[in-house]
């Protein structure tokens, strides 16, 4: 399978230690600044169907603005009730200031 990579965002405009929303190829996604690293996930919550880029960030964790469960952003595990289902992950880099992100297939 051929990767594709789509550029979502330029780094510089992604707020520090926050999401935002953004879209790829037809997918909604939420992008995360954690430090100096970029995660990105599907931006819908598995359980409420709210969306992530709405939540609230801490550390590495996005609570979903619903009903307050907590996804990791790294690695779109669930972490507390509400939550039964881990939200789809994607693959991230950057290239010459450009957040690309590979949406073929969600990483988990």
């Amino acid at each position: 399978m051929t990767t594709h990579w789509i550029k979502v965002a330029e780094l510089a405009t992604l707020p520090q230690d926050d999401v935002c929303a953004a879209e790829a190829a037809g997918t909604e996604l939420a992008l995360y600044r954690v430090g100096d690293c970029v995660y990105a996930t599907a931006d819908l919550c598995t359980h409420g169907r709210a969306r992530l880029s709405d939540g609230f960030l801490e550390g590495h964790e996005i609570e979903c603005p619903l009903h307050q469960g907590r996804f990791d952003v790294r690695t779109g595990t669930a972490l507390c009730e509400p939550l039964t289902c881990d939200v789809a992950r994607f693959d991230v880099r950057v290239e010459n200031g450009d957040v690309m992100v590979c949406v073929d297939a969600a990483a988990t």
